[in-house]
């Protein structure tokens, strides 16, 4: 699938194409996946898992840090991956895979508020890492996670501010 996407548009893909890519049987490749939107998901999902669980983190900045080198390592894919839109999406399969990640930075918030703040993060990830790969204007993976951090950290201290102004 990944070197398909290299080449083709993910709409002209066919399961048929990517079993003679792999050398299996159509019938093998529905026994591990529902349809190639899935496949898309699991390789996500088996990339990520595999580097998360053979590390620890110290802070969810680290986290941050590796799913971006993830998409940076294999930005051709994962760009790809970000354009397929409808049901079962890597964008939306992405978008939830945040939410664990983002809900590390939340802290001692109401269920609601940690539940809102998490997806506003979430969807402000999802889209500066769409914008970065589109652009592969050499910003590496080093400078993202710290122009990020910079931004929300910025942001957050002026909000502090004009709520302090306020009160």
């Amino acid at each position: 699938m990944k070197k398909l996407m290299k080449d083709k548009a993910f709409d002209k893909i066919s399961v048929i194409d990517i079993c003679e890519g792999c050398g299996m049987n159509r019938k093998s490749f529905y026994y591990h996946f529902k349809d190639k939107y899935d496949l898309v998901n699991w390789i996500f999902y088996t990339e990520f898992i595999t580097l998360a669980s053979s590390k620890s983190f110290d802070s969810g900045w680290d986290l941050v840090k590796l799913v971006v080198e993830l998409f940076y390592e294999d930005r051709d894919f994962y760009r790809s991956a970000l354009e397929i839109t409808g049901q079962n999406s890597f964008w939306d399969y992405f978008y939830e895979s945040t939410i664990p990640i983002f809900s590390l930075f939340i802290g001692d918030l109401d269920e609601d508020a940690a539940k809102m703040n998490t997806h506003y993060i979430s969807d402000a990830f999802l889209v500066i890492m769409h914008r970065w790969l589109e652009n592969d204007d050499g910003t590496t993976p080093e400078e993202m996670v710290a122009k990020m951090r910079n931004v929300i950290v910025t942001l957050s201290g002026k909000i502090v501010g004009m709520d302090k102004k306020q009160a």
